[in-house]
């Protein structure tokens, strides 16, 4: 079995957005909280990073070396969870490295932060891997990961919450689930944990054409379940649709407006990148039927995203104290 090392405080929330169903018109509809998974501001990341970490602690490693954006939520919750077990952190961050809340957080956290030199997001993996070989030559010990923790020991996390939300549900019918789709990690844990169920996953695919993600998650869902003993994922209960829009990390009209309602009728804060392309995802494809948005978190972005929308300019009003004693 593989170990865990035990960072978030499960199980996160599963409530009803009754509010955001009426403003919808659509069928029961309710959201998985995993933005309140208690570790930093880490949200769904911290599910694959328990189970990074206690493979690397396992193993003897003594460096945690991954990478990711600039913005990047996981770089982020990297740091603190490698911080946290004891490792150091070596990051490979692609884009602009400077002034970013998250790669301060890293950096507060004691990660050394490698400049790409380059906005090629898909050179990050190899670099990962070139830096995890050449600190094992220096005599380290390096688990290298690649960006979002995307492989079957980090899909393992989101297996496990595939039963966690099994065990919460209430209805007799089975739901689809609408979530954000990146690196796959997330989405391949969850068909690899709803394996002989009736449940269906909609993935929002948020940075790669639908048929390139679709082949990388049923690959690394079935890895995922033969790591975990349990059932084949079915390539049936799974859809994956293209939610890139203007780019990865743009908004696009449709994705802030959906953003707009989950925020106004729920009161919860979706970033651009991931939380606001699924919104839209759901929006687009309600139904009569049971849905259930997962909320992956990411609000350090989401905050920044907030004060940069075009013609965001708050009402001010001054209040005098001519004539007061």
């Amino acid at each position: 079995m593989t170990p865990r090392f035990p960072l978030a405080v499960l199980p996160t929330p599963l409530v009803r957005a009754d509010r955001l169903r009426a403003a919808l018109g659509c069928g029961p509809l309710w959201l998985k909280r995993d933005d309140l998974t208690g570790f930093g501001v880490a949200g769904n990341k911290v599910r694959a990073l328990e189970y990074l970490l206690g493979d690397a602690l396992a193993r003897g490693c003594d460096v945690l070396v991954t990478g990711g954006g600039p913005d990047s939520n996981f770089v982020a919750a990297a740091a603190q969870a490698a911080r946290v077990a004891g490792l150091d952190c070596e990051l490979v961050v692609w884009g602009d490295v400077r002034g970013t809340t998250n790669l301060a957080l890293a950096t507060a956290a004691g990660a050394r932060i490698h400049a790409l030199g380059s906005d090629d997001r898909g050179r990050v993996d190899g670099e990962v891997d070139r830096l995890g070989a050449e600190l094992a030559a220096a005599g380290r010990r390096p688990l290298a990961v690649p960006r979002g923790g995307s492989t079957p020991v980090g899909a393992l996390g989101f297996a496990g919450a595939a039963a966690e939300v099994v065990a919460q549900w209430g209805g007799s019918d089975a739901p689809t689930v609408v979530l954000p789709v990146g690196s796959g990690g997330s989405v391949a844990g969850l068909l690899a944990g709803l394996a002989g169920t009736g449940w269906r996953v909609l993935g929002a695919s948020v940075s790669r054409p639908p048929d390139e993600i679709t082949a990388k998650v049923l690959g690394l869902a079935g890895e995922t379940a033969a790591l975990a003993g349990t059932a084949s994922p079915r390539p049936e209960q799974l859809t994956i649709v293209d939610a890139r829009g203007p780019g990865f990390g743009v908004a696009s009209p449709a994705d802030r407006a959906a953003a707009d309602l989950v925020l106004g009728t729920e009161g919860v804060l979706l970033d651009d990148t991931y939380g606001a392309k699924a919104a839209a995802v759901a929006v687009e494809h309600r139904t009569d039927g049971p849905a259930l948005l997962w909320l992956t978190g990411g609000l350090v972005s989401a905050l920044t995203h907030v004060s940069e929308v075009p013609g965001y300019s708050p009402e001010v009003r001054s209040h005098t104290t001519e004539g007061a004693p």
